[in-house]
């Protein structure tokens, strides 16, 4: 993974970014054993070696992986119950991660998880409106009602709650399939809205965010997110929503 020096010295917790950079210019760091003090300087977290006033820095490469995570697994990293963890589904990787925002026991589908805090805290701040789609599959026909309902707006106890787009992918007397998208996420947001509507919800599966998608990836499998797909996720958020 190629970054900036100053921000990989910042993530190592040398000083904010722009102190780390006075530090580059005033010849205080060495890449590969040379000093580096001419901006900008790009290092690879997998190879370079960095010293900073004679004292390498120690800092851990960011990882981002892309899991489907099944029902029954669950978005935390210490569960006293014993269960199955979405961590205990990435064999082979040591790096300490956690998922971006959660899957509830009962879903399933797209799950991300990274050391990345700053991209974490943008993907999951309401102020920043990173669009997560959602497919649904509730008992008994939803009406046209229902659904603009969902959109406008449905009281819930953390305040209003609403979608932002609804689309029906499939609909019979039994059961409806909808395609939900939403740019807040309270917790359990879509199955507490369908249930004050009167819905059951049989499966609900997070299918995208931003360009991600589960293309090609079955259940309980996961993949590194390649370089693009970490830009891609990173442009989704460069400022806070206007909506």
């Amino acid at each position: 993974m190629i970054e900036r020096l100053q921000k990989v010295m910042a993530q190592a917790g040398i000083a904010s970014r722009r102190s780390c950079e006075e530090m580059i210019l005033q010849g205080l760091v060495k890449v590969n054993g040379k000093i580096r003090d001419k901006l900008p300087i790009m290092v690879d977290l997998r190879h370079d070696k960095i010293e900073v006033a004679g004292r390498r820095i120690k800092y851990q490469p960011k990882e981002y992986y892309l899991l489907n995570k099944p029902k029954k697994v669950v978005c935390t990293n210490y569960d006293p119950a014993g269960r199955t963890r979405a961590i205990d589904l990435l064999v082979g990787v040591k790096s300490r991660v956690y998922p971006v925002g959660r899957l509830d026991a009962d879903s399933q589908g797209l799950l991300i998880l990274t050391n990345d805090g700053e991209l974490t805290n943008r993907l999951t701040h309401p102020r920043y409106g990173v669009i997560k789609t959602y497919v649904a599959q509730i008992i008994n026909r939803i009406n046209g009602a229902d659904i603009e309902r969902m959109k406008k707006g449905i009281y819930l106890d953390q305040g209003w709650a609403k979608c932002e787009r609804v689309k029906v992918l499939q609909r019979s007397p039994r059961q409806s399939l909808l395609e939900i998208s939403l740019r807040e996420g309270q917790n359990r947001q879509i199955r507490r809205m369908l249930a004050r509507l009167g819905f059951s919800i049989r499966q609900l599966t997070r299918v995208r965010i931003g360009k991600l998608t589960l293309r090609g990836l079955g259940p309980g499998r996961f993949r590194p997110l390649t370089e693009a797909e970490v830009r891609s996720l990173q442009k989704l958020n460069e400022s806070p929503s206007k909506t």
